[in-house]
């Protein structure tokens, strides 16, 4: 079993319009509403890959319903061990530029989390520890929450013996950093603005010199750059690929994870991740994966780099 947390959750909502204007009225052709938040993400992808998992953090008011309901019906295979809350859950919308395929979006801050439903959360995340082969961290804090709130998390589950992959940005990503998770997963601004260093070699040097164990960098279409205790690796996709990018950092951590679970090396990691990502993109849905796109690319994602003699 794999455990997904998702602290701040969603429900993703999806405006497709002819053309984005600014300034203007528009007429939407098509909405659509899915189960959100990173770790959500993340779960879809994995029980789609045939992994159990479980996904939990919060979910409050009539949004908080509605994600779980939808959560029932579209997501099979995972098990819904979100917390209540009193306030409602967020909703994230995405305005889908047809002409042109930009997608501009707006995400609200989430429900204030008191100190009392953090505790609750706790408790259920140390119970869930005890029958997991991995977890994954993911996404913004709400309001409420310690900026350390991953670091202790990540901490709990190092003292658990469980893997943990910490895919976040900001202050809670350098707290986080700094409880030594085994892996983390920026993007290039992230990483910079983790490091200070917009040189993605010099930059995933920095994120382990501040704690992170292995660091999987996204470079948006040149790939993934790793730099693990094992070696150094980056992955490239067979082609630059244009289409909705929303959630292929999500497929990214999911393809991590899976592979994790299955004990496969670095380069097979990447491949899977690469693959995924890229098949991500291409999907006409956001936040899904073209399967038949995923199992041609793991034939032809390119992995290079050399194995650390350490």
């Amino acid at each position: 079993m794999i455990l997904t947390v998702t602290l701040n959750t969603a429900l993703d909502i999806t405006y497709r319009v002819p053309s984005l204007r600014p300034h203007a009225s528009h007429r939407v052709s098509e909405v659509t509403e899915r189960p959100g938040g990173k770790g959500v993400n993340v779960a879809r992808v994995l029980a789609a890959l045939g992994h159990e998992v479980t996904v939990t953090g919060f979910a409050g008011g009539r949004t908080g319903r509605e994600l779980r309901d939808r959560l029932a019906d579209r997501a099979p295979g995972v098990v819904d061990a979100l917390v209540p809350v009193a306030g409602a859950t967020r909703r994230t919308i995405a305005v889908v530029d047809a002409r042109t395929g930009d997608t501009t979006q707006l995400n609200e801050p989430g429900p204030v989390v008191g100190p009392a439903e953090w505790s609750a959360f706790q408790n259920v995340y140390e119970e869930l520890l005890g029958s997991v082969s991995a977890v994954a961290l993911c996404g913004s804090l709400p309001p409420g929450l310690p900026v350390g709130a991953y670091a202790g998390l990540i901490r709990t589950a190092r003292a658990a013996g469980v893997p943990v992959l910490l895919d976040t940005s900001g202050e809670a990503l350098r707290r986080g950093v700094a409880a030594r998770p085994d892996i983390i997963k920026p993007n290039a601004e992230e990483l910079a603005e983790l490091t200070g260093s917009h040189e993605p070699l010099r930059a995933t040097q920095g994120a382990r010199r501040r704690g992170a164990r292995a660091v999987v960098a996204s470079l948006g279409a040149d790939g993934l750059l790793a730099h693990t205790a094992d070696g150094l690796w980056r992955a490239t996709p067979p082609a630059r690929v244009q289409g909705n990018p929303t959630g292929a950092g999500d497929s990214v951590v999911a393809g991590l994870l899976s592979a994790l679970a299955e004990h496969l090396p670095w380069p097979a990691r990447l491949i899977r991740a690469a693959a995924l990502s890229t098949a991500t993109v291409l999907s006409p849905a956001a936040g899904e994966f073209d399967r038949q796109v995923y199992e041609r690319l793991l034939r032809q994602v390119a992995v290079t780099g050399e194995v650390s003699a350490a």
